[in-house]
């Protein structure tokens, strides 16, 4: 059975001699094993755009069962362009190579383009950044989004530039690290005092029933699981706040912002998940609740992303630090605590 190579990606011609160890099986897993690179789904919309032929004639169908001594040869078409413009939009780069790229994502960037957000976004930000360097995924030249952040929620992201990079990533956050070296932490400043140094919440998630805008912990949501420790308590008589650290057992919508209003510690400056807590900002000195006033978004920030590379199995590890205006919030903390030690 042949074999390809990592180089190989959209637009290159594989070759599979059906042996033994294939024979009787269909024909889109057979070349799904072969060619690491691009993901079964990929190759059966290929097999049935007709990019595939055995023994030299066309096979549309992914379920035809292979038999011992046939040549199957897959030709992908080079990929399209893709529908996001590329618009020039400077990025915070962490790191980048011809298989990924890691940004720090600023507040304010939605990070692929939607209803009511056409363009200005990180996808179209990377089109311009990485351009000839996108080698095409699911035949598009774009970038991989494997994961997302929220609009307001800034913080370390990673973005695939090949297909191979893509499935590989997708595949480490599918397992959220609970198998593998995949590590995500967030820094939230939360409303009040948690009742102990670090827990759990395990709540299932679905859309609110009241509200599509919103998350809800329901019944018959999905499995969501959300770890936090404490990191820095901050307050006076009245009113408290504390900087956690979040790590995702799962990935859901809005997953910490939920989790952490769930148990009454709704996230500062919150005006989906904490709109209940606007007052509080009465109680609190100038000086601290003018940083909070500013922030007009959660007090969320992706802070820390560990992966495998996709190609080089190297463990990576990369950090963002508080953007400004979270800064300015830990800043007027630790300088109330300072000046007004409880």
């Amino acid at each position: 059975m042949a074999e390809n190579t990592a180089e190989e990606f959209e637009g290159d011609e594989v070759e599979v001699l059906v042996d033994a160890d294939i024979a009787g099986g269909r024909l889109d897993a057979a070349l799904a094993k072969v060619h690491t690179v691009l993901s079964r789904n990929r190759i059966k919309d290929l097999i049935l755009a007709g990019a595939v032929t055995i023994n030299g004639k066309t096979v549309s169908e992914p379920k035809y069962r292979l038999t011992a001594g046939e040549t199957i040869v897959l030709v992908a078409p080079p990929p399209e362009d893709a529908e996001p413009q590329a618009q020039d939009i400077p990025l915070d780069i962490l790191y980048e190579d011809d298989q990924l790229i890691v940004i720090n994502k600023p507040v304010g960037m939605v990070v692929h383009p939607a209803p009511g957000s056409p363009d200005n976004t990180l996808v179209n930000a990377l089109l311009f950044h990485c351009g000839d360097s996108l080698q095409g995924i699911g035949g598009v030249k774009r970038p991989g989004i494997v994961h997302r952040l929220d609009r307001d929620t800034s913080g370390v992201m990673v973005a695939a530039k090949t297909e191979r990079a893509h499935r590989h990533l997708s595949d480490q956050f599918a397992d959220h690290g609970r198998t593998g070296p995949l590590h995500r932490a967030y820094i939230a400043f939360v409303w009040g005092v948690t009742e102990t140094g670090k827990g759990t919440v395990e709540a299932p998630l679905g859309r609110d029933q009241n509200n599509r805008l919103k998350q809800a912990v329901r019944k018959d949501g999905r499995e969501a699981i959300t770890h936090y420790f404490v990191e820095a308590r901050f307050g006076d008589e009245g009113w408290d706040i504390t900087r956690v650290q979040c790590h995702l057992e799962t990935g859901r919508t809005h997953q910490i912002r939920v989790h952490m209003a769930h148990i009454g510690h709704p996230l500062v400056a919150d005006a989906v998940y904490a709109s209940g807590y606007a007052t509080k900002i009465n109680r609190l000195p100038p000086d601290v609740a003018g940083p909070i006033q500013a922030l007009g978004r959660q007090a969320l920030h992706a802070a820390e992303l560990g992966f495998e590379h996709p190609v080089t199995g190297e463990e990576m590890f990369f950090e963002a630090p508080l953007p400004p205006d979270l800064q300015a919030l830990e800043d007027a903390l630790e300088n109330y605590d300072k000046a007004f030690a409880r």
